[in-house]
């Protein structure tokens, strides 16, 4: 519950939104919005559903470590933030992911 309190105090101060504004806009009480933000408590589904509703977000971005099929948010998110980047930016992250990818791959090999 930690990781995943995390993760909504992460979008929520992401959006510039106070603990209290979140709280309001989710109809619960500031004090259980920390709990929940604190993985002190764990929200109800209704209370989950309202979260990631009021922050605009999808539920498996905030669940992703706790999903064991997750891997489209990420691609998903991904390519929203690809789609938003110029040609030379696409270039550039392209570049870097390959360069990564080949790093992953000696490290492997040198493993094994």
């Amino acid at each position: 519950m930690e990781i995943i309190g995390k993760r909504i105090r992460e979008q929520r101060e992401l959006q510039n939104l106070k603990q209290e504004t979140l709280a309001e806009m989710v109809e619960i009480s500031n004090t259980h919005m920390s709990q929940i933000e604190r993985g002190k408590k764990e929200p109800s589904i209704n209370c989950f559903i309202r979260i990631v509703n009021a922050l605009n977000i999808p539920a498996d971005f905030i669940l992703r470590d706790e999903l064991k099929n997750s891997s489209p948010i990420f691609l998903n998110d991904i390519t929203e933030k690809m789609t938003q980047l110029t040609n030379e930016q696409v270039e550039f992250v392209t570049d870097l992911f390959n360069v990564v990818l080949l790093n992953f791959s000696k490290a492997e090999k040198a493993n094994e």
